[in-house]
């Protein structure tokens, strides 16, 4: 698709496709596609970026001047307005303007449907088939009496809190823990959920100021958790990511805990209470294989689907699985939530620690993480794979170098020029070197000028 990827549009700020035209185009398709009488309103909501308030106002004139209506929700989290969009009666859509882990220069824009779940491909398709319509837009546009109003949704932050207390209800007197708000739409929420529940608490990177989002801290750089976890004494760390929709945890020993393996702990915890539906969890191919192990001594199904949380999730409806997710720390539980929730996994993980009276350092060794390497590679173009000689002559002797003893993933990023390089295997060393030689191919053959 032309401006859909794995998670929505995403891209730089003002470069095609991420530009206030296709903000406004999206808001007009999406009014004229599923707006009703009844269902007359679309809920807009944003992280911190500084693009993010340009590209709202844009949004939200295309859904007005189709004659519905919009209801601002504000800097929030992403699973927040999926939240939000299920529990109004009069919401059609819910929109998101965030890149998620980005640096600020990039935006983005998620949809949920009525129910509070992302539009499959499908319907991306037919939302991309209008947008690029201009004579469809007008006429819907045309057809219209008058224009739709634009107000303030109440309290939505203090509903969205509520919910996750309801969701997730624990006491947390008596942890001490660190967080890390990335700067991101979390910064005025986690205080509140995690203090409010009792613990002692040392919050970081929670000062927006439109261009911090990301920069050096939260999910993807977790650094200054572990440090303060250390520093502190803390029981776990916990770093989100700019719309809160991933975690990333640290344990008491100032060690990351990745998402594979809080999937690895949680779900143990599921099928201990016997929440554990159809004793099935579903992951993206990107998983480690360790939790594949885990999971197999637990008697646990291990799904792996195509990369990207809405993948998960349509795996997760199929085959009746309510624990799901990625190792990038967009975790889905979806006897709780419609959607990946960090501040909802770190609950839940948080639970498990509370209930058990053991340490997470102690808890991760539910599963062994085999020696993986990633190395992402910024490309000029994403050439087919196969049409990459040298790229395929160095996955093939990767192959033959880990002898059945490992593999190998080498994919495209969904929403950046990016091509991701995944090796695993038994010896770290080998591991490190195969995935290196094969980078090295990409960058010999499409790398970035």
């Amino acid at each position: 698709m032309k401006f859909f990827g794995t998670d929505g549009i995403r891209g730089r700020f003002n470069t095609e496709p991420m530009t206030v035209e296709t903000a406004l185009r999206v808001g007009q398709a999406v009014a004229a596609l599923f707006t009703t009488p009844s269902k007359h309103t679309v809920i807009i909501g944003r992280d911190t970026r500084q693009s993010g308030q340009a590209l709202t106002s844009a949004l939200a004139s295309g859904v007005m001047s189709m004659g519905a209506n919009v209801a601002l929700a504000g800097v929030i989290p992403t699973p927040a307005v999926a939240f939000l969009t299920a529990s109004e009666e009069t919401v059609a859509v819910g929109v998101v303007i965030s890149a998620s882990h980005n640096p600020f220069e990039d935006n983005g824009i998620k949809l949920f449907n009525e129910t509070g779940f992302k539009f499959n491909n499908a319907v991306e398709e037919k939302i991309e088939t209008l947008m690029e319509d201009a004579e469809a837009l007008a006429a819907h546009r045309d057809s219209v009496t008058g224009s739709g109003t634009m107000h303030h949704l109440s309290q939505a932050a203090d509903r969205y809190l509520q919910f996750l207390k309801e969701a997730c209800p624990v006491s947390l007197a008596g942890l001490r823990l660190v967080a890390d708000a990335s700067n991101g739409a979390s910064s005025a929420l986690v205080e509140a959920l995690l203090k409010g529940a009792g613990a002692d608490l040392t919050l970081i990177n929670a000062a927006p100021n439109g261009v911090n989002i990301n920069a050096g801290c939260g999910s993807e750089h977790p650094g200054q958790v572990q440090s303060l976890v250390l520093s502190k004494g803390a029981h776990a760390g916990l770093a989100f990511d700019g719309d809160a929709d991933r975690l990333i945890c640290v344990d008491e020993q100032g060690e990351v805990v990745s998402g594979d393996q809080v999937i690895a702990i949680v779900a143990g915890y599921y099928k201990a209470k016997g929440l554990l539906t159809k004793d099935t969890v579903v992951t993206t191919v990107m998983s480690n294989m360790g939790l594949s192990a885990c999971l197999a001594e637990q008697n646990i199904c291990h799904i792996k689907s195509a990369v990207g949380d809405r993948h998960v999730m349509l795996a997760m409806k199929e085959k009746g699985a309510v624990v799901g997710g990625e190792d990038s720390g967009h975790m889905i539980f979806l006897d709780r939530h419609t959607t990946g929730d960090g501040l909802l996994s770190a609950l839940l993980l948080l639970t498990v620690l509370v209930e058990t009276q053991k340490p997470l350092s102690e808890l991760k060794q539910a599963m062994t993480v085999f020696p993986q390497e990633l190395i992402n590679v910024n490309v000029s173009e994403k050439k087919p794979l196969e049409s990459l000689t040298k790229v395929t002559q160095a996955i093939q002797d990767a192959e033959k170098a880990l002898n059945g003893k490992g593999r190998t993933l080498v994919r495209y990023s969904g929403t950046q020029k990016m091509l991701r390089v995944m090796v695993e295997g038994e010896d770290a060393e080998l591991t490190r070197g195969c995935a290196e030689k094969i980078a090295d191919a990409v960058r010999s053959e499409i790398g970035e000028k």
